[in-house]
């Protein structure tokens, strides 16, 4: 699995404007069954996605598609972790991890 943050490198007035083509990138990936949660920092400087198991080059193409990325209005940080305890709701996550791993 990984964490993802995002952080903007451009004033939030351009992100605004990219807001609704973001928006729209990320419910195709969730409808594609990629990303398990997704919001804003607090402060407001970036964004995190937790995505599913997937083969890491997948992740970055998938990435490199999201409009922040494609306008240059953030640069994303990427950390790959191997959950070993979830709650009751990720169970079925970490089990696709453990297979993949286990492969």
């Amino acid at each position: 699995m990984y964490v993802v943050l995002l952080t903007y490198t451009a004033p939030i007035e351009e992100i605004d404007l990219a807001l609704p083509d973001h928006a729209e990138w990320l419910a195709k990936q969730y409808e594609h069954g990629h990303f398990l949660a997704s919001g804003r920092q607090k402060p407001r400087t970036g964004g995190v996605i937790i995505t599913r198991p997937m083969a890491r080059g997948k992740l970055d193409a998938i990435l490199a598609t999201d409009p922040f990325a494609v306008q240059h209005l953030a640069s994303y940080e990427v950390i790959e972790f191997s959950p070993t305890k979830t709650a009751p709701e990720l169970r079925l996550v970490n089990e696709a991890v453990e297979h993949t791993h286990a492969s």
